[in-house]
């Protein structure tokens, strides 16, 4: 569980993030933000004034059209803006974190019946930083079968920490969405299950389903989600593994650690190599 300290720490941040700004220091504050996280305030949606907090700006929209997914179902593009910070095969049961450390599938689904059905799959984790847009989008045409919410610690997730701090990602607090999948015409039956894992992080304790109250977070059976949609979100940055079974998709060769990619880059295809991110 995370700690009184780290607790207080993220409320603190969240609380102050939450705090409204005088209209006319919203755009100054926002454009100083940007610059010194690298944020691009071109994509932004809203006018930087109608932005009410830092907490609000943090989650902006994007414009229509920002990024595109790509039409073809056999290709799976990324969920999230950020940065490939490790594709791994499932073996055994784990996956790798980082410089090679590996964590159990079971410890970060906590099922271990989930972890089973992804056995010979592959799992792709995605680093956000506070540069990136904050909105996670459903990457396949699918209904959220079953969200479980995890209680945890709240270790950053930085990708120099995960390099020396063993399994941050299957302790830390977390939201795991198992997606059900509309099968093509013969398609191997597993190819329809996927889990979108969000990891909360140090002053990142709030992530949100779209149409999940987060007091009773059990899903609407008809809760579903076109590609594209927007399927959640963290109230700050964080980290996304995505995990597919062994008949479902497979990494783009080229993806390499520290690569950085625009939510709807093609980041693994069905059964095959996949084109490079960027690829529609």
């Amino acid at each position: 569980m995370a700690t009184p300290l780290a607790r207080t720490c993220s409320r603190l941040c969240g609380w102050l993030a939450d705090r409204k700004l005088p209209t006319f220091l919203r755009a100054p504050v926002y454009r100083s933000y940007a610059r010194a996280t690298g944020a691009d305030l071109s994509e932004v949606r809203l006018a930087l004034a109608d932005h009410p907090s830092l907490g609000a700006f943090f989650i902006r929209r994007l414009k229509d059209g920002a990024r595109p997914f790509p039409g073809d179902p056999t290709l799976l593009p990324s969920p999230v803006d950020g940065r490939v910070q490790q594709v791994s095969p499932i073996e055994r049961g784990t996956v790798l974190q980082a410089k090679g450390r590996p964590y159990a599938v079971a410890e970060l689904l906590g099922d271990e019946r989930a972890a089973a059905e992804l056995e010979g799959g592959h799992a792709w984790t995605l680093y956000l930083s506070p540069s990136d847009y904050h909105r996670i989008h459903c990457p396949l045409d699918a209904r959220l079968a079953r969200l479980a919410w995890l209680p945890g610690a709240l270790h950053s997730v930085a990708p120099k920490v995960l390099a020396r701090r063993p399994k941050v990602l299957s302790i830390n607090e977390r939201a795991v969405l198992r997606l059900e999948c509309p099968l093509p015409a013969g398609a191997p039956g597993h190819w329809g299950v996927c889990y979108l894992v969000a990891v909360g992080a140090l002053n990142v304790g709030r992530i949100r389903v779209v149409g999940v109250d987060v007091h009773a977070p059990a899903p609407k059976p008809e809760l579903s989600f076109d590609r594209g949609a927007e399927l959640a979100r963290f109230e700050m940055g964080s980290t996304v593994v995505l995990l597919s079974p062994a008949e479902g998709f497979v990494p783009d060769p080229r993806l390499v650690q520290g690569l950085a990619l625009r939510m709807g880059d093609v980041i693994g295809r069905r059964g095959a190599s996949a084109p490079g991110p960027g690829a529609r």
